[in-house]
């Protein structure tokens, strides 16, 4: 039997989800979430973030919540760091890994995190050598790289610019993000394409919004173009409150229906995922945006059989 090739779900549920939520997820809900979520077969989590409780409350537990996890061999567990003060709680903590993020957009991000594109690179300096002093590994974000809806088209050569930062701080991978769900698969394609060439010894990653309804399609693309690792959400859950239109992420469990029903590997068990969905609704007392969390994936019959049509 021949392998099936993989691809590799990074889920950031726990924090790009539940941030913006708000209802507070409690504690000890959050760790259950997490460890169904490994359960299901998600090599790589990301957990928490450790910022100030006064600008994110949902997340003022991250400590309590990296705590009570059980770390599973072969997970990733992640943690998103924001500055200094934040690296020193992710320091403390049993994360594999620290996630940096910063805006290819000005205005994005002085709306996001109170500083230009320039100072939060310079600050990325520090908390790159501590974590790779410390034996973590380091992810980075892009944020708006394929569109801001303050600024509009975002140049390639601002993603670059990023991407350059990343590579001299020892960044792993970094995450391409659709804030607002503004790309489109030809654009994917094209810019992923480039990046690649660009970046042979960094790891990509694709992070889309379903603002607008294409966030599946143009992770196809982005497969198609080359990457092999993608971000979702268990149920849809996130959003970003300083873009106008940033909906949910695309939904974990779309995402692994779409790449099994090509015939990819995601290593993930769907009626585990599954479990880890029904946890969320049933916590936050709403519908999840997911599309099968409520019609499952596909019952196919084997060949020969009779089938009804609709």
């Amino acid at each position: 039997m021949n392998k099936r090739e993989k691809v590799t779900i990074y889920e950031v549920g726990p924090r790009d989800g539940l941030q913006y939520e708000s209802q507070f997820f409690p504690t000890e809900q959050k760790i259950k979430l997490v460890d169904l979520l490994a359960d299901a077969g998600l090599t790589r989590i990301e957990v928490t973030s450790f910022v100030h409780p006064k600008a994110v409350p949902a997340l003022s537990d991250s400590a309590q919540v990296m705590a009570g996890i059980k770390k599973r061999p072969g997970v990733t567990y992640s943690v998103l760091v924001p500055n200094m003060k934040g690296c020193e709680g992710a320091l403390a903590s049993q994360a594999d890994e620290f996630a940096l993020f910063v805006s290819a957009s000005q205005t994005h991000n002085q709306k996001n995190v109170a500083m230009s594109l320039e100072d939060s690179l310079k600050g990325f300096t520090e908390i790159a050598r501590l974590a790779l002093e410390a034996g973590r590994t380091l992810r980075g974000y892009v944020i708006t790289a394929f569109g801001c809806p303050h600024e509009g088209a975002v140049p390639l050569d601002s993603v670059r610019r990023i991407l350059d930062v990343y590579a001299e701080l020892g960044v792993r991978e970094a995450s391409l993000g659709d804030t607002t769900g503004m790309a489109n698969p030809p654009q994917v394609k094209d810019m992923v394409r480039r990046l690649l060439e660009a970046y042979p010894g960094m790891g990509l990653a694709a992070h889309f919004h379903d603002s607008r309804g294409l966030g599946l399609v143009n992770s196809y693309a982005a497969f198609e173009a080359g990457i092999r690792v993608f971000d979702s959400s268990i149920g849809g859950l996130g959003g970003c409150p300083f873009a106008k239109g940033a909906s949910g992420n695309i939904p974990t469990e779309d995402t692994v229906n779409l790449f099994e029903e090509v015939g990819l590997d995601t290593g993930v068990d769907f009626d585990k995922l599954l479990k880890a969905g029904q946890l969320v609704k049933e916590v936050l007392d709403a519908e999840l945006a997911s599309n099968t969390s409520k019609s499952g994936r596909p019952n196919w019959q084997p060949s020969g059989e009779e089938t009804n049509h609709c």
